[in-house]
Order: C-alpha cells, then structure tokens, then sequence
C-alpha cells in the first residue's frame, strides 16, 4: 500500500488493523463462510478473500503488518504553532479571495512555516488525526468589535441579572425576525448527482414579522411572548413594528408574568427613541432596560427562537401570508408549550441563571 506523504497510518491504527486480520485467521481455521467474515468484520468481500490466500500460503505470519508506521513530520510544538496561524484565519496569511482553510492552503502554510513537505492527502491525514473536519463556518459581521463585545456583555446581561435577582425580576430578551413567501432552504434525501426539486412560492411581496421575548427566573418555567405584523405590501402601510408596538408588548410581558422585568434587547433604531425612553423612565419602579452590543446576536437567547421556527419553515409553499402567520403562530405555540426549548436556547448562549 502507498501512503501519501506525511500520512498513512499511525502506530495504534496498524496494531489495530492487524488484529483484525488475526482474528479473521481463527474463522479461517474453523472453516467459515467468507462472507459471514466480511459480514462479522464489516469489511468487503474482496478483502476478506485476499486475506485468505495469503493465509494458506503464509499462515499467520503473512496477515501481520509489514508496512511502514507513519511518523508524524511535525513536531508537537510545530503543531501548536501551526494552530496558533490557523486560527488567524486566512486573511492574515494572503488570502483574501475566500475566508475558509482548504488542504491546499493548508499544505502551503506548512511549507512556508517549517519548510516540511506533505502532499494534500498528507494533511487531510494529518487535520483528521488531531481532530479536525471540514465545516460550514458561522457568519459573523465585519462591523462588529470583538474586544467591546465581551465586556459590554457581562456589564450589560450581568448587571442585568443582579438586578433581576434584587427585585424578583424576569430577565427578558427581547428580538425581531421575519419571513416571506419564499421559504428558506432545507434538506432532502435524493439519489446522488441528481438535485431534488421542491415546489416554493416565487412572489416575495408582503412579510411577516414577529417581535418575540423569552423570559427567564430562578425556580420558574421559562416563558415565550410574541407580536406578529403582516406587511402586505399595501401604499402607505407600515412595514415593520412601531414603537408603540414594542410598548404595547413590554406591557403585556409585564401583566402576563406579574412581575418585575429586567428587558434587554439590541441597538435598533426604534429601540432608541426619545418616545421609548420617555416610557423606560415613567415606569422605571418595575421596568429596567439594558443594550445588547451590535452585531452579537449569538448573545440573545431569542435567536435560538427564530433557528427553531425557520428550521421548521424549511421549503414551505404558504398559500398566503395569512396563511404564513398562521403556521408561524402555530410553531411559536408549539415552543410555548415546551420550556425546555427555551432553556436550551439559554445554554446555547453561555448564559446561566444559576446567580439569580
């Protein structure tokens, strides 16, 4: 067998692919089917019937392993060091046309590093064995500013929590999402080379939008609230929420839960109103307001809302946006009715309420 260079297998697979091959040498001396073998081992045919003949003309000795271990050509510290680049990302190393590592960059990198050679199947090798795959990687804005994020956070949702605690408060994030006619993508299964087709509306006039907020306290169930608006596409029609809409929800969130509410929410523009504000302060005995920093929606449990609905919208031909709302509705009940959807939208955060 040929192996690519700086791959190939390592001492453990070796050792381990040949006791396969010695324990298929006791089915052979019982007289087994070579199919039962191939079946027992989960390998091919062909494999199991070319480790027969060597076993009659060699016996035992002609299964065990004769080609070369594969020596790792980096050291660990070169490893680490190699790492340490990957993670800059490609844009720091020249490539500016696409952000994604492939093997052959890979391979370029290592050459330019440590003046090491490997071929591309080599470093394929070598990613799998430090545990690395291939991903889709998340998208993240260039406006934001990573090093403002972290602490902005924790002043703003920490805070937030030990007030919510002070007071007996709900900490409630609130966030807005919206959807078309045309429905985002999902997955099928379909023969291999042949792309299936799903029937989808091709008109996108009109949207539905939903404001929605999750609310969270020690020792209670966690709650989901929402406001829908349809857009029809109408001269003169509103397109979106207004800030009495924000209002009107804030007041419905507070008279549902009978309790205090720490609301925390992004920088959108209606957020930021005077007339908004205005309301913040004549209410401040039960309502305390915090900002989340731009373009970190990963911070906002409600996102996870929004992923779970759009999940479940995936490829779906709604006759109408009345039709839309309707199924939107029915989905955000469906994760009122189950609070462990919610949490589990907290987790995915960071986020613990264990502090309250």
């Amino acid at each position: 067998m040929r192996y690519a260079r700086g791959g190939g297998l390592t001492p453990k697979q070796q050792a381990a692919r040949e006791r396969v091959r010695l324990e298929a040498a006791e089915w052979f001396v019982r007289g087994e089917k070579t199919t039962d073998i191939a079946e027992a081992f989960q390998v091919g045919v062909g494999r199991v019937e070319k480790w027969r003949r060597a076993w009659r003309e060699g016996g035992v000795e002609a299964l065990r392993s004769k080609g070369p271990v594969c020596a790792e050509r980096l050291s660990a510290g070169q490893w680490d060091c190699l790492v340490r680049e990957l993670e800059r990302g490609t844009l720091a190393h020249g490539w500016d046309e696409e952000q994604g590592w492939t093997l052959v960059r890979v391979r370029a990198l290592i050459i330019r590093l440590f003046r090491v050679e490997y071929s591309v199947q080599g470093v394929w090798k070598l990613l799998r064995r430090h545990g690395w795959s291939p991903q889709v990687p998340a998208r993240r804005a260039l406006e934001r500013d990573d090093a403002s994020v972290e602490p902005v956070a924790e002043r703003g949702v920490g805070t937030g929590k030990a007030i919510a605690a002070a007071r007996d408060a709900y900490l409630c994030f609130e966030d807005e999402s919206g959807q078309g006619l045309r429905p985002p993508k999902g997955h099928t299964w379909a023969p291999r080379g042949q792309t299936p087709t799903v029937r989808v509306r091709g008109a996108n006039r009109g949207r539905v939008s939903v404001a929605g907020v999750v609310c969270f306290k020690r020792g209670e169930r966690s709650r989901l609230f929402y406001r829908l608006h349809v857009y029809r596409g109408r001269k003169g029609e509103a397109k979106s929420f207004s800030w009495r809409d924000y209002r009107d929800l804030i007041v419905m969130t507070r008279i549902q839960l009978g309790a205090p509410v720490v609301w925390v929410w992004d920088n959108l523009n209606v957020h930021l109103v005077d007339d908004l504000a205005d309301f913040f302060e004549e209410n401040k005995g039960w309502l305390t307001v915090f900002q989340l920093p731009s373009y970190a929606p990963e911070l906002n449990p409600q996102e996870g809302v929004w992923s779970l609905v759009k999940r479940g919208l995936a490829d779906f031909a709604a006759a109408n946006l009345d039709h839309l709302a309707q199924v939107m509705k029915r989905k955000l009940k469906k994760i009122q009715y189950r609070p462990h959807l919610i949490d589990g939208c907290l987790t995915e955060t960071g986020l613990v309420m264990e502090e309250m």
